[in-house]
């Protein structure tokens, strides 16, 4: 497929001039805790979110093009939920700066400032029998604190828990909470040690993203590999 060679070619150009992966190059690796709460009277159809249930979670907090701290850029939050069908195994959902509308939640937004609003996963996730986009709406401090913006997120979290909650909706239905995540500490994540995100190797029974460019983001992951002389961890 040629759109996946040339998503292939510049991510190993770009990671190779960058020695770094060729999106979301840096970031702050959270560590925090999502609790499933469900919605009241629904069913999703999917066992983990209508099992109510707290979890440890490692977020990666960080900027897809990496531009100057000063410009907008997409910012991404990857959540990694730790044990979350039993010991061992892990759930990855990851979210991009957006809207929360019905065309707004599936474009990348971008955005100077971390939490001034929601998150989403762009594209759709197999919630049961229904398609359905996942988001992370940020929950404002309570102390009515200015908002901070990405280069002193680990600043904030030094202060209080950084909350989010998260919710599905299909295009017909209004947005319903399914979760709440609290980020609880922080530290500048190296690109040596980044995690290795990945929603399709890390998904549930029941909650799954949809086929939909997955070819043209395994290709973008593996140039960025390739770029990194070799390195094996997901770009």
């Amino acid at each position: 497929m040629i759109i996946s060679r040339v998503a292939h070619g510049l991510a190993r150009r770009l990671a190779r001039w960058r020695s770094a992966p060729a999106l979301h190059p840096q970031g702050v690796l959270c560590t925090g805790t999502l609790t499933v709460t469900g919605s009241p009277g629904t069913r999703w159809g999917a066992p983990w979110l209508d099992r109510p249930g707290s979890y440890r979670v490692t977020v990666r907090w960080s900027r897809a093009l990496g531009l100057p701290r000063r410009l907008p850029d997409g910012l991404g939050l990857a959540v990694r939920v730790k044990d979350a069908d039993g010991l061992g195994s892990a759930l990855d959902l990851l979210f991009t700066s957006s809207r929360s509308g019905r065309l707004g939640r599936h474009l990348p937004l971008l955005r100077p400032d971390a939490l001034s609003g929601p998150y989403s996963t762009l594209l759709s996730y197999r919630v049961g029998d229904r398609e359905r986009v996942l988001a992370a709406f940020p929950v404002p401090d309570p102390s009515g604190a200015p908002e901070d913006t990405m280069p002193t997120l680990w600043q904030e979290l030094t202060c209080r828990p950084v909350r989010f909650d998260l919710r599905a909706a299909a295009s017909d239905e209004p947005w319903s909470t399914f979760a709440s995540l609290s980020l609880e500490a922080a530290h500048t994540a190296a690109a040596s040690s980044t995690v290795s995100y990945d929603p399709y190797a890390h998904c549930l029974p029941g909650l799954r993203p949809t086929g939909r460019l997955r070819r043209l983001r395994d290709a973008a992951y593996a140039g960025s590999r390739h770029g990194r002389n070799g390195d094996e961890r997901d770009g």
